[in-house]
């Protein structure tokens, strides 16, 4: 599985993130620009001492990781869609895309993919759950759906 960051703003949410992708043996891309260094403590922290080994690639833009990934099957990460992540059937290389904490992702790329776009069901009560949740809700049923194969 490949998880994508675009513009993550919060060092602890991608450190988290980073260490779901250790353990489950997925790949975690980080589209630039980033809210942190890739040296930050918190990062660091968050990660514990799996940081050094997550399977990371850092793009410089969307276009970018468009380019850099032309055949990829990617989900888009959103609120504003009824499509719900558990009613896709997800295939071992897929793509999980979620936008920055403060915004999400472009309305412009959620239009773009409409047919792509998930959301995780929740009560009108709250903007979003946290990143990093989402990220491992939205992981862990795609591993379920594909018998928890971890590529190892």
């Amino acid at each position: 599985m490949n998880i994508v960051l675009l513009n993550p703003e919060i060092p602890y949410n991608t450190g988290n993130i980073g260490r779901s992708a250790v353990l489950t043996n997925t790949t975690l891309h980080l589209i630039k620009p980033l809210g942190f260094s890739l040296d930050e403590k918190q990062l660091r922290r968050a990660g514990l001492d799996y940081w050094h080994l997550v399977d990371l690639k850092v793009w410089e833009s969307y276009e970018d990781f468009i380019a850099g990934n032309p055949n990829a099957t990617i989900y888009y990460a959103t609120t504003k869609t009824k499509q719900r992540y558990s009613d896709i059937k997800f295939k071992k290389d897929d793509f999980v895309m979620f936008g920055p904490e403060s915004r999400g992702i472009p309305e412009t790329i959620l239009n773009a993919n409409k047919e792509k776009c998930i959301t995780i069901p929740m009560i009108d009560m709250g903007r979003s759950l946290n990143l990093s949740n989402s990220a491992a809700i939205i992981l862990y049923e795609a591993l379920r759906q594909t018998d928890f194969e971890f590529g190892e």
